[in-house]
């Protein structure tokens, strides 16, 4: 098994004391139990974003930034110790989805001022493609072989050392590679190719949550998983807002 997602490794279902795979009981892994915790976790971001959200337009997009600052590197750090700390997950995956609420809120709000309209286009356009993906992996019509799963993630790995590359040039006051954030075509066509890789991670993501099931992983992975899926969907919603912001600002 393998994702592009660095949050699902390949041995991110194996038992931590053991190394093997915990087989099928009353305390695994289940595909109902994963779904309704990514419901649950959605539901959290959303009422972390709904805070931030009212608050950026009661104050008039004032006071924003330690929000923004705040939830990102928050995020990040729960991210880390849910990654190294598995069995920590039940916990740290709703601060996770508490902490990237209030992220997504203060930058939603700061695109919405700006581009009237593209948040809603920006959420319709990331469930979407999670409902189509999701539609097209049951049905059979993408199947997560090993090429794919192997494509998928060096292009992943790809694009983090890129953004990687350019906050280092920035911190040491070099304008680095402009068309990152540049609206032009090379600009648009950049971060419409990261918007589709961001997507097909949702195939791995889909293909590593039902290997997980078949092999009976522990209870906590549902919490794990969820919190997996939700890095992949916050960045694939963080991209796609960029990319409308591209496009609405060359009219």
């Amino acid at each position: 098994m393998r994702s592009g997602n660095p949050a699902l490794s390949e041995s991110t279902f194996l038992d931590l004391g053991s190394g093997t795979v915990v087989r099928h009981d009353a305390s695994a892994m289940s595909l109902n139990g994963t779904v309704n915790k990514t419901a649950f976790l959605l539901v959290v971001v959303l009422a972390a974003a709904m805070f931030t959200w009212s608050k950026a337009y009661a104050g008039g997009g004032a006071g924003l930034m330690p929000w923004v600052w705040g939830g990102a590197l928050g995020g990040l750090g729960l991210a880390l110790v849910t990654v190294f700390k598995k069995t920590w997950a039940p916990v740290t995956a709703p601060l996770y989805a508490a902490a990237e609420g209030l992220f997504i809120g203060a930058i939603s709000a700061v695109f919405e001022q700006r581009f009237p309209g593209i948040v809603m286009q920006a959420v319709g356009l990331t469930f979407g493609t999670l409902a189509a993906l999701l539609l097209a992996y049951r049905s059979g019509l993408i199947r997560a072989t090993e090429n794919f799963k192997l494509g998928v993630v060096a292009a992943t790995g790809g694009i983090f050392l890129l953004y990687l590359v350019q906050m280092g040039l920035q911190l040491f006051g070099f304008q680095g590679m402009s068309f990152i954030h540049d609206s032009g075509w090379v600009g648009i066509g950049f971060s419409a190719v990261v918007v589709v890789v961001a997507a097909l991670n949702l195939v791995l993501d889909f293909d590593f949550i039902e290997q997980g099931v078949e092999h009976g992983a522990p209870k906590y992975m549902e919490w794990y998983a969820a919190f997996g899926l939700l890095v992949t969907l916050v960045w694939l919603y963080l991209e796609i807002l960029r990319l409308l912001a591209k496009l609405q600002s060359r009219d």
